[in-house]
């Protein structure tokens, strides 16, 4: 029993220790308030010179500061972003856009995790820093993966060929209606006396139509 409450007395202060430990790097991490002499824009910019050597040490410049995201990081930012809206104009070419871009055409991809782990023992650069010999370089791709690729391309490119948006109005079209409803009823006098009128239209609009 003795042995038993040290061990607990032991757990215990390991727990506090590891609670003060992560407090004191919270309390680092966070932007400090002014009353501690340190203003929030000067917490800002050293970050930033933090994350910039970072970046330098990657070989990465500042558009490719997301890579040092970790899985968690990533997942929360991405999770705020599908409650935005809908991207508009040029948004659609933003970080959003192309991420969900990437999941949709990703999404019925099998992935094969045995060959994947096989590539990664065989190469032992399989993760590649800038400053590598290597890089730059893709291991050997097999053939049945490039007709997969080819495929998912071609299957892409025929969607976009057969893919129709509904638009509301026609520019080439002539107007004859003064509303909604009147465009309605005229397109059903159309279908109904459009081939017995039609002579007559072609001759009003030539200005060859003869009074009675």
């Amino acid at each position: 029993q003795k042995k038993l409450f040290e061990l607990r007395l032991k757990m215990n202060e390991a727990r506090k220790a590891n609670q003060t430990a992560m407090v004191t790097e919270k309390k680092r991490m966070e932007a400090p308030p002014e009353s501690r002499g340190v203003s929030k824009e000067k917490w800002i910019e050293e970050r930033k010179k933090k994350i910039g050597k970072l970046l330098d040490a990657n070989g990465l410049d500042m558009t490719k500061a997301y890579m040092l995201d970790t899985e968690e990081m990533a997942e929360t930012k991405y999770k705020k972003w599908e409650k935005e809206p809908a991207p508009f104009g040029w948004d659609v070419f933003n970080q959003k856009s192309l991420y969900n871009a990437y999941k949709k055409r990703t999404k019925n991809i099998d992935v094969d995790i045995e060959e994947y782990n096989k590539m990664k023992e065989a190469d032992p650069e399989f993760y590649r820093e800038a400053s590598s010999l290597q890089y730059g370089k893709a291991p050997k791709v097999s053939d049945d993966k490039v007709e997969r690729m080819v495929k998912e391309l071609k299957d892409r490119d025929e969607k976009r060929k057969s893919f129709s948006r509904r638009r509301r109005f026609h520019d080439e079209k002539d107007i004859d209606s003064i509303n909604d409803r009147n465009e309605h009823f005229n397109k059903k006098i159309e279908r109904a006396f459009g081939k017995y009128t039609l002579e007559i239209k072609n001759n009003l609009e030539r200005g060859t139509a003869l009074p009675d």
